[in-house]
Parts: structure tokens; C-alpha cells; sequence
């Protein structure tokens, strides 16, 4: 078994491989979701654009609820606070997300170009808000969450939605939405046959070059941010109080430990290095390994800006969320590590094993043959 620092630190990492896995996974349904209303000229090509999607994006749910019951089981000082917290920005991410199946079970239902065209919008929007909203609340983890909590360990969230909204977490948005785009569209560009994955492509490198662009300047503004700094001693086996700690403001101290380690900074450069990748790559499934690693290496890089910390707060420094001190007991992390040894492995085989199985392009005769069959209207 191993001790309850470690443990910690685990599951911090644990946490990060299952966001990696949702914006791999279901990153590129919303970002090709996103863009491909614009991509495509006629109802046969939309047809295709949403070919692509639908064998996965239900399956790729799994990291989600993962993610989500994590931080629930693992986190649950974090899961109260952010849940309370970002309620209404949570509840417009559901809301969004509610419009996929709806708009993927209702949209060939009536063959009607109105009545297609109000679920083509659907489904765009459902895409685009999620992929927008994630990354507007990674930026107002770097500014800081205004809550605090009470003397009975109660957090009481001091803010407003519009609050949300501030010009370095708008940039965290555009890092995050030019991301998954570009991850989307470099999947329509492998999966897409002819000129609907040609016009993918083209989006493609443009979102990468975007993508490349807002992460840059957002590391700039990082580097003069005020960061969060513990500078109490760090007892990491100790029981989870996150009021027992002093912490400091700093400017560029969110950069700390890319200065403390420089082999950090090979995170954010193979993120750089990939988003070049996508744009220049010919092969376009070798651009979309290239486009999963640009995705994994900007969460990671955020995190590892982060760390220890999972939710700062702005209203009171002293009582953000840290690993050390927002964690379940031990043995609740020993028993949950355990579960996840046992099932990660089958989700991961899951999907692989599905991606294999539906691989091949979406061709347009595929989809006309489909239309002479009556499967799709």
C-alpha cells in the first residue's frame, strides 16, 4: 500500500490522465461537431460530417462520468466547492450537451430542410459552448475561484456567473475551443472522404496555428499573473483541513515549477511542436496523433502550472484547494487506485477496440446507399 502523500500525488495524476482522455476522446466529437455546419454544402455531406461522430461519442461519455465520479470520490472538497460554485456554468455545459443526442436522434426523423437545419444548429452549438466553457474555467483556476469557507469547513462561493467571464479565463476559452477544433477537424480529415475532409483539413491547420498563437500569448500573460505560492510547511500525510495553510501571491509564480525543473518546459514545447505538426503534416493520420499530443501536452502543461494546487481561491488565498489538503482518507484512495487498476485498462481496451472496429473512411456513396435503404432520410 503505499502512504497517503503519495497517494495524493497519484491520484493529481489520475485526475489529469482522464481529462487527457475526455479531450482526446470526446474532444474531437465536440470540436468536428463544432465546425461541421461550415465544412459541409448539402445534406449528403452533413450526412457524412455526422457519420463520423456518432459510432464514438456516446462511448466516449465513459471519461466524463470517470472524471466526474473522481473528483466525487477522490476530491470531494473540490467536487462541493466547483459544483456549487460554477453552478450555472456547469448547468449550461449539461444543457449543451443534453442538445447532442437530442439532435442526433431528431434530426433525420423529419425530412424537412427547416426542421434539419434547427438540429444542424443544435448540434453546432452544442460543440462549440462545452468546448468554450471548459477552457474559460481552466483560465479562472489561474485567477483564482472567489470562495472561502467557514469555520465549520463550509464553502461559501463569493462570485457571479458574468464574473467567470474575465479577459485572461476569455483566453483560456479561445485556447481551449481553437484546441478542440483543430482536434476535430484533423479527425474529419482522417475519417472524411473527399472534399469534406479536404475542407477539414484546411480548418485544421488554421485551428492549429490559432490554437498555437492564444497558447503562446497565454503563457506570456502567465508569466506576469499572480500565482498562488504555499509557504507553509507542506505536511503531505496529514489529514485533509484546507484552512491550515498560509499561502502568497506572486507575480509569475504560476511558473514556478517549469523554473524549478526546466525539463518542464519540454511539456509546453511538445505542445508547440505538435500544433506545428498538424499544420504541415501531409499524412493525415499521422496529424492526428500529432493533434492528440498537442491536446494532452497543453492540459498537462496547465496543470503542471497548477500544481499543488486544484482550485486557488481569490477571496481568501489561504483556503484554496491543494492536493495535501482537499483528498479523501487513505484507504478511500487505496481502495478507488485499486478499482481503477481493475477498470481503466477496459475502458482503454473498450475504446481502442472500437476505434478499430469502425475505422475506415465516410465516403458520400456510403451515405447515398445508405439514403436508397431508407436508413437515412
Amino acid at each position: 500500500m503505499f502512504d497517503y502523500g503519495t497517494l495524493r500525488e497519484i491520484w493529481w495524476l489520475l485526475l489529469g490522465v482522464l481529462l487527457i482522455g475526455f479531450a482526446i476522446t470526446d474532444g474531437y466529437d465536440l470540436g468536428l461537431g463544432a465546425i461541421y455546419r461550415f465544412i459541409t454544402r448539402d445534406d449528403i455531406e452533413r450526412q457524412m460530417a455526422l457519420d463520423a461522430i456518432e459510432p464514438h461519442w456516446e462511448g466516449h461519455q465513459v471519461w466524463f462520468v470517470l472524471g466526474g465520479g473522481a473528483v466525487f470520490a477522490a476530491w470531494p472538497v473540490l467536487y462541493a466547492t466547483s459544483f456549487s460554485g460554477f453552478y450555472f456554468a456547469m448547468l449550461l455545459v449539461l444543457l449543451a450537451l443534453i442538445l447532442r443526442p437530442v439532435g442526433f436522434n431528431y434530426r433525420n426523423k423529419v425530412a424537412n430542410a427547416a426542421w434539419r437545419n434547427l438540429w444542424d444548429w443544435a448540434l453546432t452549438v452544442s460543440g462549440v459552448v462545452p468546448s468554450l466553457v471548459f477552457g474559460v474555467a481552466f483560465g479562472n483556476l489561474f485567477l483564482g475561484a472567489p470562495f472561502h469557507f467557514t469555520d465549520t469547513l463550509r464553502p461559501v462561493y463569493d462570485g457571479s456567473f458574468l464574473g467567470l467571464f474575465h479577459p485572461f479565463a476569455l483566453l483560456g476559452g479561445v485556447v481551449s475551443l481553437a484546441m478542440l477544433v483543430m482536434h476535430g477537424s484533423m479527425f474529419g480529415a482522417m475519417k472524411i472522404d473527399g472534399i469534406v475532409g479536404d475542407r477539414s483539413r484546411m480548418v485544421a491547420r488554421v485551428a492549429a496555428i490559432a490554437t498555437a498563437l492564444a497558447f503562446v500569448a497565454a503563457g506570456a500573460w502567465l508569466a506576469v499573473l499572480p500565482g498562488h505560492v504555499v509557504t507553509s510547511t507542506i505536511t503531505a500525510d496529514a489529514a485533509s483541513n484546507p484552512i491550515g495553510k498560509q499561502v502568497a501571491i506572486e507575480a509569475g509564480a504560476w511558473l514556478a515549477n517549469q523554473k524549478a525543473h526546466p525539463l518542464l518546459w519540454l511539456v509546453p514545447g511538445g505542445a508547440l511542436l505538435a500544433l506545428l505538426m498538424v499544420a504541415i503534416l501531409r499524412n493525415r493520420a499521422l496529424g492526428f496523433i500529432a493533434s492528440c499530443v498537442a491536446v494532452a501536452c497543453i492540459i498537462l502543461t496547465a496543470g503542471i502550472a497548477l500544481f499543488p494546487f486544484l482550485m486557488p481561491s481569490s477571496t481568501n488565498p489561504s483556503h484554496g484547494l491543494t492536493i495535501w489538503d482537499a483528498s479523501s482518507s487513505q484507504r478511500t484512495l487505496g481502495i478507488m487506485l485499486f478499482c481503477t487498476a481493475l477498470f481503466l485498462p477496459i475502458v482503454l481496451a473498450y475504446s481502442t477496440w472500437a476505434f478499430r472496429v469502425m475505422r475506415g473512411k465516410v465516403t458520400r456513396a456510403h451515405i447515398e446507399e445508405q439514403m436508397q435503404k431508407g436508413d437515412v432520410y
